[in-house]
């Protein structure tokens, strides 16, 4: 299927790894033009330059999202490169494990930053091209805002913002036809969850243990599964589908354990 995405600008934020690699690899393969918004740029140049040597062109500009002024520089570089912008994935963040007990109210705000406050300045930052273009926007989310984990208040917080922003801002954006939705990730084995996974006793042990409790195939979802739905969402195919949270994890939100 042609999503129409050829020659498209996607901003990705966190796209250098992990899913957001993910997400900048199936753009790249449907013919849009991702730009990486990254505060890893050893990385970040290292996935550019990997497909400019197959002849695909991505963009990565060095940010760090908790800073707006950054952010501001960023899209004015892409605008001023490639003149317009079709879609926002918001993806970066990370499980931090501020947690209720051992956490300080720096530490939440941190996380929230980190996590969360990005996702608004990105959207809010990019508005005025994405009506233009009539673009869409993806947010990921985790599952954390619905299952919860334990240990996590700083993330789990930011995720159910991000669910709650997402419907938000359909509503706000009906009148110009800019559509916003949400994928809701849980168990995806990205480079993040391995340096997680392998902090255990016994990380072998521990990752079947987890793939057991995951309904579809007792495995873990891929990025690329992950990606598949974003660039599917991202893209005009998608063109009467908004406000929506959807759940690409084999059924590990929703579906019964005991399966």
């Amino acid at each position: 299927m042609d999503l129409g995405l050829k020659g498209k600008i996607i901003v990705v934020t966190g796209g250098a790894n992990g899913i957001g690699a993910g997400i900048v690899a199936v753009l790249a393969a449907e013919g849009a033009i991702p730009i990486l918004f990254d505060n890893d740029e050893h990385q970040m140049n290292k996935v550019v330059e990997q497909f400019a040597r197959k002849g695909i062109r991505v963009g990565g500009i060095n940010v760090d999202l908790t800073h707006r002024d950054q952010c501001e520089k960023a899209v004015k570089n892409v605008l001023s490169e490639f003149g317009s912008i079709h879609g926002l994935v918001n993806n970066a963040g990370i499980n931090d494990g501020v947690g209720l007990e051992k956490g300080t109210h720096e530490a939440f705000l941190q996380s929230l930053e980190r996590n969360l406050v990005h996702y608004y300045t990105m959207a809010q930052l990019l508005l005025p091209e994405l009506k233009k273009t009539k673009g869409s926007i993806v947010n990921i989310g985790s599952k954390t805002a619905i299952t919860g984990q334990g240990g996590t208040s700083g993330y789990a917080a930011a995720n159910g913002a991000r669910n709650a922003m997402t419907r938000e801002w359909a509503v706000d954006l009906l009148p110009f036809s800019i559509r916003v939705n949400s994928v809701i990730v849980a168990e995806c084995y990205t480079p993040m969850y391995e340096k997680w996974i392998s902090g255990f006793d016994n990380p072998k042990e521990k990752l079947a243990e987890i793939n057991k409790k995951i309904p579809l195939e007792q495995r873990m979802t891929t990025e690329e599964e992950i990606a598949n739905t974003v660039v599917f969402l991202i893209s005009e195919r998608s063109s009467h589908t908004t406000g929506q949270l959807i759940f690409v994890d084999g059924g590990y939100s929703h579906l019964d354990r005991a399966l």
